[in-house]
C-alpha cells in the first residue's frame, strides 16, 4: 500500500516552521491540491499564504484542544493525507526539580495531541483511503538525560503510533512514523543542537515514504544509523504479523 501527494488534499499540524513548513512546500511542489495549515496563531502562515494562494488554507489548531480539534474535523471533509507535526520540547534531566511539569506538557502535546487527532481525524482518513503521518523522534527508542522527558513522551507516541498502524491499516488507512535525527530548527535548538540537516530531508523522505508504503522514516543521517541497528528487531517484532 503506497499514496502519492500529486492532487491530494494535507493537513500539517505546526505547519507555520520549521518541519511543518518544509512539508507544506514540498508537498505543494510534489503536486498536493491543498495544504490547510493547521497552528495556533493563523497569522504565523502569513508567508505561506502570500507564496502559495488558494493552495493553502490557514486554520487555527491547538492540539491540547479536543473539542477544537473535533470541531475542525467537522468542518473539514476532503482529507486524503494528515500530517501530525506540532510538538513541544522542554529540555530536562530526569532528577529536575521540573521534570515532572515538563513531563506533563510534553505529554499532553506530544502523546494526547497524537491521540485527539487520531480519534478526530480517523473516520475521513478511512473514507479516503488516505494516510496518517506522525512525527516522532530517534530519541523515542534511545533517551538521552537532557531530554529525558521529550522522549518519554515520544517513545509513548511512537507506541500508540504502532497501534495506529495496526488498527488504522486493517480500514485501508497507511500509517508512517517519522524518526529524524539532529534537524536544523528551533526546536533542535532548545536541545542544544547547533547543527543539523535541513527541515526538507524529512519532507522529501516523507513524500518518499508514502509513496513505498512504509511504516517507518530514519530521514537524515544520524537517523539511518538507528535504523541500521533497529532494522533487525522491527522487522521481527515491530512491523510482524503477530495474530496467527
Amino acid at each position: 500500500m503506497g499514496i502519492s501527494i500529486q492532487d491530494k488534499v494535507a493537513l500539517v499540524t505546526g505547519a507555520n516552521r520549521g518541519i511543518g513548513k518544509s512539508i507544506v512546500e514540498t508537498f505543494i511542489e510534489e503536486g498536493a491540491k491543498k495544504v490547510y495549515l493547521a497552528v495556533r496563531n493563523p497569522e504565523s502562515t502569513a508567508e505561506l499564504t502570500q507564496k502559495y494562494g488558494d493552495k493553502v488554507v490557514a486554520v487555527q489548531l491547538d492540539v491540547t484542544d479536543g473539542n477544537g480539534i473535533q470541531l475542525l474535523a467537522k468542518e473539514i471533509q476532503d482529507l486524503d493525507i494528515l500530517v501530525n507535526n506540532a510538538g513541544v520540547l522542554v529540555p530536562t534531566e530526569p532528577l529536575n526539580e521540573q521534570a515532572e511539569e515538563a513531563l506533563e506538557h510534553e505529554l499532553d502535546v506530544n502523546l494526547f495531541g497524537l491521540v485527539r487527532i487520531a480519534k478526530a481525524f480517523a473516520p475521513q482518513l478511512e473514507k479516503n483511503r488516505g494516510a496518517l503521518v506522525q512525527m516522532n523522534s530517534v530519541v523515542s527508542l534511545r533517551t538521552f538525560p537532557q531530554v529525558s522527558t521529550y522522549s518519554a513522551s515520544k517513545a509513548a507516541s511512537y507506541a500508540i503510533t504502532q497501534a495506529l498502524r495496526e488498527t488504522l491499516g486493517e480500514r485501508g488507512v497507511q500509517v508512517l512514523s517519522v524518526h529524524p535525527g539532529p534537524i536544523e530548527t528551533d526546536m533542535a535548538k532548545q536541545a542544544g543542537l547547533e547543527e543539523g540537516e535541513a527541515p526538507s530531508t524529512v519532507a522529501r523522505g516523507i513524500v518518499e515514504s508514502l509513496a513505498n508504503g512504509n511504516f517507518h522514516l530514519f530521514p537524515d543521517p544520524m537517523a539511518k544509523t538507528f535504523e541500521a541497528a533497529y532494522q533487525g528487531f522491527s522487522d521481527a517484532i515491530i512491523t510482524a504479523d503477530f495474530s496467527e
